[in-house]
This record gives structure tokens, sequence and C-alpha cells, in this order.
């Protein structure tokens, strides 16, 4: 049985033509840390909805805010849920605590909103429903750096805006289900960011080939036909996925042989050779003609011991990747020389010339080799940031799209390197100035813990119940009273919590340019299957294309 303290105050509840938002809607009836439980009176919530002001008249629905007066201050909690009292006359509501702001003497409207709050109210304390006035108080940006990226629901004026230092700062994640606009969204959020930061460096893994059509004016666009990544830059871990092929005890055995003789190719050119304490992991050029000469060394020698199963492993794997011309763009001859330099001026945009973005379109990349470019990437980003440290710093912000190919859960886990690597970014990252910017449609296929590491949630429509379970752990405890409305939210509509907005708030995505969207719309069939005419070119075209493998 819930009781009602304080009942007496909507003994006479004014007639709803009377109502007004300065009127109290409720009373709190329990406080706790971080949340408490509010009476409403469901006679001036009805009288409320006649309010010109949206968000007056969607007073004490779940995702709203209310405020309550304490002291010289507005404290302003979030609906969580509501049930009907006992009594079957009132409306019982769990709020979540979500900051304060100063209470103004001459009107009701709140100013000056800081998250957190300092002071709770007592058990009877009056509620009053949040205006839009306060809104534009609560979602005031300030002086502090911003990009704007809609507007607040259910509001048409009052903008939502990004903080990008405390946004980047601490990695976010874009999350939602196919077909919500997920892509088109990510694309804005870029965009915005690129249009603030002119001279700014963002690079991000494009698994599907989506985003070079977004970005041709302000962007730097990559694929196997220009990326000419050298293939001495991966480490000894990125080698040993390339070019060993057993698995248990053979595999250890390989890579013993593996570790040898690079270290022995890599000390032979002659920059490894001014190195006094080279190591297998040193971005050092080196042939591959001289690594397979050095296995056909060891091989040969009379104190080896077993037999050459091992040693014929390597050689023709290596030799088998140099025909393929599949891997031209890591493993061509013609990627010896030492350009690492100018491989991470053009991939890293330092400097960016005005497109400050580089899409690295990994679709074309042959399937078997994919995780490690991206892995290669990542880390490059990342040893770069910790071997820069005594220089003026160039924050880089790693954006991966279909995150959770790359960063799996236990269940799905490969020991990839390109898990690790990007697992390791998510918890030191932001030491280090690289921040982490995860796309994906299954947030529960991601490795636990990374989606923690993210400090400001982007949340599309999650239509799976073990996506939107992952979700809820994640988001902290004020934005709980939006979580119930991701599987009901429209496309380009989200809700965002975290480091990077005052409170968490729902908000629709502004329009995107045709020229600044992404290629991800989806087929008309009904228009589509109406077309005829010429499917003998088309045919003939795409088997030219397959058999070429795209050149």
């Amino acid at each position: 049985m819930i009781e009602m303290p304080g009942g007496h105050a909507f003994a006479t509840p004014a007639p709803p033509r009377a109502a007004s938002p300065r009127d109290p809607i409720g009373i709190v009836i329990e406080i706790a840390g971080s949340c408490g439980r509010v009476v409403f009176d469901p006679g001036r919530l009805a009288a409320l909805e006649r309010q010109d002001d949206p968000i007056v008249a969607a007073a004490g629905s779940v995702g709203s805010q209310i405020k309550l007066r304490v002291g010289g201050v507005w404290l302003v909690a979030s609906v969580r849920s509501l049930e009907l009292a006992d009594d079957g006359e009132r409306i019982v509501a769990l709020v979540d605590f979500l900051g304060e702001g100063d209470a103004s003497p001459r009107t009701d409207v709140l100013a000056r909103f800081r998250r957190g709050v300092t002071r709770y109210p007592m058990p009877g304390c009056h509620v009053h429903p949040v205006a839009t006035a306060d809104l534009r108080q609560i979602y005031a940006t300030e002086d502090r750096a911003h990009i704007e990226i809609g507007t607040v629901h259910p509001t048409r004026d009052i903008r939502a805006a990004l903080y990008v230092d405390a946004m980047l700062g601490k990695h976010f994640a874009l999350l939602g289900s196919t077909g919500t606009g997920k892509s088109t969204s990510a694309a804005l959020i870029l965009h915005r960011i690129c249009d603030l930061a002119p001279q700014g460096h963002i690079l991000m893994i494009d698994p599907h080939g989506e985003y070079a059509a977004a970005f041709k004016t302000n962007g730097a666009i990559f694929d196997v036909s220009n990326l000419q990544m050298p293939y001495w830059l991966m480490n000894f871990a990125e080698h040993c996925e390339v070019f060993l092929t057993t698995t248990g005890s053979s595999r250890q055995a390989d890579a013993d042989i593996l570790a040898k003789c690079l270290l022995l190719a890599r000390g032979k050119g002659r920059l490894g050779q001014a190195i006094a304490k080279l190591t297998v992991d040193a971005p050092v050029p080196y042939l591959l003609s001289d690594l397979t000469a050095f296995i056909q060394l060891e091989m040969g020698k009379l104190d080896r011991a077993g037999d050459t199963a091992p040693y014929m492993r390597l050689k023709t794997k290596i030799e088998e990747i140099k025909a393929d011309p599949r891997y031209g763009f890591m493993f061509s001859g013609l990627l010896v020389a030492d350009t690492m330099a100018g491989f991470i001026e053009r991939i890293f945009r330092l400097p960016g010339g005005g497109k400050p973005i580089s899409i690295i379109d990994v679709s074309g990349v042959p399937s078997e080799i994919t995780s490690v470019v991206v892995a290669v990437l990542s880390r490059m980003v990342f040893d770069f940031a910790i071997w820069s440290r005594h220089e003026p710093r160039r924050p880089i912000l790693l954006v991966c799209e279909e995150a959770h190919r790359y960063i799996p859960n236990e269940r799905n886990a490969d020991a990839s390197s390109v898990g690790r690597i990007l697992g390791r970014i998510a918890k030191e990252g932001r030491k280090y100035g690289v921040s982490l910017g995860l796309i994906t449609q299954r947030p529960s296929d991601l490795a636990e813990g990374v989606l923690s590491q993210c400090g400001t949630i982007i949340a599309m429509r999650l239509n799976n119940d073990r996506d939107q379970a992952f979700v809820r752990a994640a988001m902290p405890e004020g934005a709980r009273g939006f979580l119930d409305a991701i599987p009901a939210l429209r496309n380009r509509e989200c809700i965002i919590c975290g480091e990077g907005v005052a409170i968490p708030i729902r908000v629709a995505f502004d329009g995107l340019e045709e020229v600044k969207r992404p290629a991800s719309e989806d087929p008309v069939f009904s228009a589509l299957w109406t077309e005829v005419g010429g499917e003998d070119e088309i045919i003939a075209r795409t088997i030219t294309r397959w058999r070429a493998q795209g050149r």
C-alpha cells in the first residue's frame, strides 16, 4: 500500500482552464541518492495538455523533465517510470535526478544549469513542470565548442548540441539497427566536426564503401587502388596472422622461425643497421625476398633440429602472397622504400589542407587480411600518439564502422590483433590524445567493457532485446527513463547521454544534403523491379569487374 503524505495538496484541484505551468503537479514522497518517487495529480496533468508549450503539455510522461524548488535552486529530474497508485486516483513516478540551476527571484525559469545535485529535496516538496524556457537554459551551450546536430524532442526550435571536447575526449558510440539512418547520422556528425575543425585529423574505417560519396569535397578517399600501405609496417603479431597457417604447437614453431628470420631481414637494410637495438616489431623496411632467403638459409643449416615442413610452409605462403594481385596494395615490390613519413602524412591528414577526414574503404581488401589492415591502421594511430608525446599535440579521431566485426565479445572472439589494439585504444587512448568512435548495429556483439569506455552513447532504434539490455547496462543511471523509448524511436531519431550532452536527451537529427549522404540508401524494390532492358550489358560489365577483382 503506497502512503500518500501531503495528499491534501491536491484536495481541491484547479479547474483545467485555470491551469498554469507555475502550479505544482505533484509532490515528492521518497528520496534516495540518485532517484526518488513522486506522486502526480492526474487532473492537473490533464489540464496541462491544453498548454501551447509542448514541453509543458508533455509534463509527467516517461522521459519528460520536472523541476523541484530546493532553497535557491531548481532541481531537475527525469521521469523514468509511471504506475497507478493503490487508491486508483494518483500516479506514482520513479524519477532520476539530473542536475540543478539557479532559481531567478523574478521568474520561474532556471538559469546556469549544471550537472549533479548538491542539495536534495525533502518528502512533501512540490513538483513543477519544466517549460521550453527552462530547456533553453538546460541545453544552452554557453561558450563551449559544440556541434548542432538536430532538435530536442518534442520541440521544433531548441537545438540539440554535442560538446565536441567532452565527446571526443572520452570516446563515443553510435548504435542503431539496420535501416534506422545510422550511416547518414554518422556522416552528419562527422561533417559537423569537419566544419568546426577543418584542420582536424580524422581516420574512418569504412568496410562497405559507403562514405566515400559523402566526403568527396572535404575528405581524402583511400581504397586498394591508392592506399599503398607497406607490408613492413606490420608488427610481429600481424605478420603471424598473415603468414602463419597452422594452429597449436605447430603454429608456435612456425612463429619462432618467422621471428628469427624477420629480425634478420629487418636488420639487413641500411636503416635497420643504424638501429642499435632493433626489435622484430620495429617498422623498418625489408625485402620479402630477403625474408624468404633467410628462411631458406635457416632450413639448410646442418645444426637445425626437426624437419623442414615449417620452413616450407612459411616460404610457400610468402611466395603465394607476393604473386597474388589482390594483395598488391600492400605487398607490392614498389612498397619497399622508406615511405612511412609520407604514409602518416597522407592518412592522418598532417596537414589536412582543409580536408580533415580520411576515408579508408576496405571493401576491396581480401577478406582474409581485412582485420590485419584495420589492425595496422589502428595501431599506427595509437603508436604515433605514444611516440609523439613530447611533440606538439595532434589528437586523432579513429572512427570504426561495423565495430562488432573488429572487437567481438568472448562468444565470437578470434584473438585477432585488431580486437586487442581497439580494446587498448578504448581503455587508454584518451591519455595519449586518441579518440575512438564506434558505430555498430549489434552492440551486444561488442567485447564486454568496450561500450562502457565510451563516455557518450548515441542510441538509435534497437529492435533486438539483447542489444537493448546491453545498452541499458552501459547507460548512466539518469538516462534510464529514456530506455523504453529506444525500440519506438523513429528513423533518424536517437537518445544521447553521457559526457557530450548536458543531460540525456531525445534528438531528431537534421536533414543532410544529398551530396553529403553516404551511399547506403535502401533499394526501392517496387520501382526497380519495373525496369527492364540492357541486362546483357550489365552482366558483361559485372563479370569483367568480377574477374579482375575490381581492377
